[in-house]
């Protein structure tokens, strides 16, 4: 079976990143498929995750970035003539592998993609909720722009989202959803935290939606108890407030910056917790790269990835309302009842294990099968 992935770039450190990466060599390693990754702009770009020499890769050099420079008339225009020279490249590449399925995780890509697939039956995989926008707090031009777009995803033969929230939305634009959790980079070695050490780790894009403000009062009020105690964080500056990146590197909150790692699994086993604020996730997938490293994390209830991954209590701790008080002392509780915090740990580890490729990857073996082959 020949499948088609296309995606804009696997350029940055990031959970799509691996997941695509990993799937498709899963794919061809382990199922025998015959898979071919085509990117829109890679560009010079290396790619940050190790593709199987068995997995194709091909670059349509679309430099959609271009657009930026202009404004007004000259970037519609631009934009018009680069989805066209899209759309032309894509339809080479379509009759060349002439593919049984196809996958695509870009919202943006699907329209183009389906005036060019034919009777191919193609796959959309969300890896942003249905209601980013909204979530973000957009103003109504870019919510109805990514209405708009969403709306394209009516045409996919099927929707494959992380979570049962997002499923539920995006079934009001196209019944055929299902819910296959991401695959997820898990911990196979015999090692894992001991949890002695006096330090918590938070990793992701320093971004709006991971709520680093909301990261930073939590730790000071956790450092009022412990002061003692350290937070890693571990991430590429995104669209984070300029004044935010300022304290994250001022001494005397207790806050360690560091630079993205592709030894992220490494990392975690230094440290005794992992702490996520995020105001809203697709899925959350640094939950449990964490706890299959022995790590108990605790995260705000937002939608929609922790609850899905984490059993309040068991593995770790889900706050609700955004109460930072409670965020802290849930915090505190781990720091304070070491026997608490291993049993978390312990029970992380085994939660974790129902991400792992080869109880994920059957459900997408079946879902291509039910498109049948060419």
């Amino acid at each position: 079976m020949r499948i088609l992935y296309v995606t804009d770039a696997l350029a940055v450190w990031g959970g799509l990143e691996r997941v695509i990466v990993e799937k498709a060599n899963y794919l061809a390693t382990h199922g025998g498929y015959e898979v071919t990754i085509v990117t829109v702009s890679q560009g010079n770009h290396l790619f940050p995750f190790p593709l199987d020499p068995s997995v194709h890769h091909v670059d349509l050099d679309i430099p959609f970035h271009t657009q930026y420079q202009y404004s007004g008339y000259r970037r519609l225009f631009l934009l018009k003539r680069l989805h066209q020279n899209f759309r032309k490249a894509l339809r080479h590449q379509v009759d060349a592998i002439n593919p049984d399925s196809m996958v695509c995780t870009r919202i943006e890509l699907v329209s183009d993609i389906c005036h060019v697939k034919g009777n191919i039956p193609l796959v959309f995989e969300s890896h942003a909720s249905f209601w980013t926008s909204r979530f973000e707090g957009a103003g109504w031009l870019r919510r109805f722009h990514t209405y708009w777009m969403n709306h394209s995803a009516r045409k996919a033969a099927a929707i494959v989202t992380m979570t049962e929230g997002d499923a539920s939305v995006w079934r009001k634009i196209n019944p055929s959803v299902c819910v296959i959790p991401d695959v997820v980079h898990l911990n196979e070695s015999s090692t894992y935290s001991d949890g002695l050490s006096k330090s918590a780790v938070f990793v992701g894009r320093l971004s709006r939606q991971k709520d680093i403000g909301s990261l930073l009062a939590v730790w000071r009020l956790v450092r009022q108890r412990h002061p003692d105690w350290q937070l890693h964080v571990y991430g590429e500056k995104g669209d984070i407030e300029e004044s935010l990146w300022q304290q994250l590197h001022e001494d005397g909150y207790g806050v360690t910056v560091h630079s993205p790692t592709a030894d992220i699994l490494d990392i975690y086993q230094l440290h005794a917790m992992l702490l996520l604020t995020s105001r809203y996730e697709p899925f959350g997938m640094v939950l449990p790269e964490a706890m299959s490293c022995g790590l108990p994390v605790v995260a705000f209830d937002c939608p929609y990835g922790p609850t899905d991954i984490i059993t309040d209590g068991v593995d770790g701790f889900i706050i609700k309302d955004r109460q930072m008080a409670d965020f802290a002392d849930k915090v505190c509780l781990l720091i304070e009842k070491p026997d608490i915090k291993q049993q978390m740990g312990e029970a992380a580890i085994r939660s974790s294990q129902r991400y792992r490729a080869d109880r994920i990857m059957p459900a997408w073996y079946h879902l291509f099968e039910s498109f049948g082959t060419k």
